[in-house]
């Protein structure tokens, strides 16, 4: 009995089985995010346990993979952030607008970040970091709330209703009866300034302490594409200098929309 060679068609169609095998459980873990047991990580791919662990084992090895020692869950290694950010790299929004973040957060010295809308909500893709009180507040694939963020409120008041509703329900029941009231009882008129205004502020909602400004990004034509936010210290963000930063953060959104064929909806 022979072996087959390593460049048969039977070994080629095995190769190719396995690295569709190896993706898929790539974006389960991405699905799974921020880390999931490997029970959870077979059932949601529907296969044995001791197959994913196989496949668990080898993207570890190569750093696409890593497991938590103390609770022994599964996220994304080191290299798939890489690839993700390389990934990322090539969006039109990212490439345009990493410039201009420069720009205004040298002006402003405030913290200032570009979110995207991902598959778990808006998803913060850059950051440019001011030195101060305000270091660090959020980092590169965090994902911000819908509806008590002011990132999120822009998204939530440019998109499409049906991407948002089963988002929106889930953090008014995690919130729970005060969050929901406190929501939903101006929720239309905060849509709806922002609308008109491309504008957001928000004073130590999130966060005590921490304020912040948000404002869309459009490409051609209508369609939102990110979100820029100024972050600050709420001893430091407040009058003046708010307003100042408001101003700028309004003209590089704007310049930005315009750069990527873009407009903002009336």
């Amino acid at each position: 009995m022979t072996s087959e060679p390593i460049d048969s068609p039977l070994n080629r169609q095995q190769k190719v089985q396995s690295a569709e095998v190896g993706t898929g459980v790539l974006k389960a873990l991405a699905d799974l995010a921020p880390a999931t047991s490997l029970s959870h990580l077979a059932e949601h791919l529907g296969m044995p346990a001791a197959k994913v662990h196989r496949y668990l084992q080898a993207l570890i090895a190569s750093g696409f993979a890593e497991q938590d020692p103390l609770t022994n869950h599964y996220g994304l290694g080191r290299e798939a952030l890489y690839v993700g950010l390389a990934a990322l790299g090539r969006l039109d929004v990212v490439r345009i607008a990493t410039p201009h973040l420069v720009s205004l957060r040298e002006a402003l010295n405030e913290t200032c970040f570009l979110a995207v809308w991902g598959n778990k909500g808006p998803t913060v893709v850059h950051i440019e970091q001011a030195v101060g009180e305000v270091t660090l507040v959020t980092r590169v694939g965090s994902v911000l709330p819908l509806l008590n963020s002011s990132t999120g409120m822009v998204f939530d008041a440019f998109l499409a209703d049906p991407v948002l509703h089963d988002m929106r329900e889930a953090e008014l029941q995690r919130g729970g009866a005060a969050f929901r009231k406190q929501v939903l009882a101006d929720a239309d008129a905060r849509r709806a300034r922002i609308r008109a205004t491309g504008l957001n502020q928000i004073q130590g909602l999130l966060m005590p302490g921490v304020n912040a400004l948000s404002a869309p990004l459009f490409a051609t034509g209508d369609r939102l594409v990110g979100v820029l936010t100024v972050i600050g210290a709420a001893s430091v963000l407040i009058d003046e200098h708010r307003t100042a930063a408001l101003a700028r953060l309004d003209a590089t959104a704007k310049a930005i929309t315009a750069r990527m064929a873009g407009t903002h909806p009336q």
